[in-house]
């Protein structure tokens, strides 16, 4: 199955970050916060303005990205666990080279 998000909305994979602290540590699950980083799947076609016209997404499918804690909404798709959340909820999008790219 393939969604394609409606508007101004972006879907999300998490990206599960490394178990370990930078000492060695390791953190059970119940310890561990959400990530808040994840790779976009797939966009909508944007939002509208007051005249009506189409105001393209700046993200894009693959983009890496960060957002809020309580960002989104949680689905499941062919047994997935996916974010549906506004472009607007996006707080930057990261480069692999240099760290942030741009805000969205």
């Amino acid at each position: 199955m393939h969604l394609r998000p409606l508007h101004d909305r972006v879907v999300v994979r998490r990206i599960e970050v490394d178990e370990k602290t930078a000492g060695g540590i390791i953190i059970p699950d119940t310890a561990k916060e959400r990530p808040m980083e994840g790779e976009v799947v797939a966009v909508g076609p944007g939002a509208r303005n007051e005249q009506g016209q189409l105001v393209p997404m700046d993200l894009k499918a693959g983009d890496r990205i960060l957002f809020g804690k309580w960002s989104g909404t949680e689905v499941k798709i062919d047994s997935e666990e996916l974010l549906i959340m506004k472009e607007s909820d996006v707080m930057g999008v990261l480069d692999k080279k240099s760290g942030l790219r741009r805000a969205a």
